[in-house]
């Protein structure tokens, strides 16, 4: 048979979720930067760990989310569901895997409102105080204070140069370029383990779509934001420096990875498949 043309939606959704990562990128990043200009030195570990506490969390929702949207039939609101024969169980079951992304929106959306009210502009809190003294004593001399003439906008080209200027001299940071390296081994491996524990567990113990995202989303997640959290509020008590804060996050991973080890001891016989894991014969 001649295959037919197939869909071109999955145009759509990757576009959808590339402005959803450009959304979404500046949050952690300028957030653990402005957490760390306006807290206390002894209590950015906590907060920091807060950040990614929530982070952590909203993955577990969205699991959580997706097995309920799993039990859902993928026309829903457009065919009589009494008109269906099959279950979610049955393999051939689609889930309404797209009411997620509206939900999810809907969700974004009207946490974005909030940041709409924020100041263009955020000072530190003595330079808040700088600011207020120096004027007061320019009033007093009876001098106006000048405001600085306005930027001219850079030209992309000039940008572009000093983007690469930066990104040179800090990757030509050693401390940082190392926690680079482990940042991405470890979020390497975590998503992959994210990515094919479902499959696996449908697989080799006979779950169903939903109950496979449902039990991940309930076991997985909140362990790790729990460590995350404790993490910094060790760091906050033991006041860790940088060194102290490396040999911590060392021996919390060797253990980890220990036991990681134990998964290779669990699962299940293979499906006895003919010509696959056992011959025709």
């Amino acid at each position: 048979c001649e295959k037919e043309p197939s869909s071109y939606m999955w145009v759509y959704i990757l576009l959808g979720n590339m402005l959803r990562g450009i959304g979404e990128t500046p949050i952690t990043p300028l957030g653990v930067s402005y957490l760390d200009d306006f807290a206390k030195e002894e209590d950015v570990p906590v907060y920091v760990a807060c950040l990614h506490t929530i982070a952590m969390l909203g993955p577990m929702f969205g699991f959580l989310l997706g097995s309920l949207c799993a039990k859902l039939y993928v026309d829903i609101g457009f065919v009589d569901l009494g008109s269906i024969t099959i279950t979610p169980q049955d393999s051939r079951w689609v889930g309404a895997w797209w009411l997620g992304f509206l939900i999810a929106a809907v969700t974004s959306f009207l946490a974005a409102i909030p940041f709409c009210f924020l100041p263009k502009s955020l000072k530190k809190p003595e330079e808040t105080n700088k600011d207020k003294t120096s004027y007061g004593l320019l009033e007093n001399m009876g001098t106006a204070r000048k405001t600085p003439p306005p930027e001219k906008p850079k030209k992309l080209s000039l940008i572009l140069k000093d983007f690469c200027t930066s990104l040179k001299k800090v990757l030509s940071n050693r401390m940082y370029f190392t926690f680079l390296c482990c940042s991405l081994l470890q979020f390497s491996s975590f998503i992959g383990f994210l990515t094919y524990k479902p499959k696996y567990m449908e697989q080799q113990y006979g779950q169903s779509t939903s109950k496979s995202n449902f039990l991940i989303g309930l076991t997985s997640l909140p362990p790790v934001s729990i460590g995350i959290f404790l993490g910094g509020l060790i760091m906050k008590k033991y006041k860790m420096t940088i060194v102290g804060a490396t040999k911590f996050a060392f021996t919390m991973s060797f253990f980890a990875y220990v036991f990681t080890l134990l998964h290779f001891f669990v699962g299940c016989e293979n499906h006895v498949v003919a010509g696959m894991t056992v011959s025709y014969e």
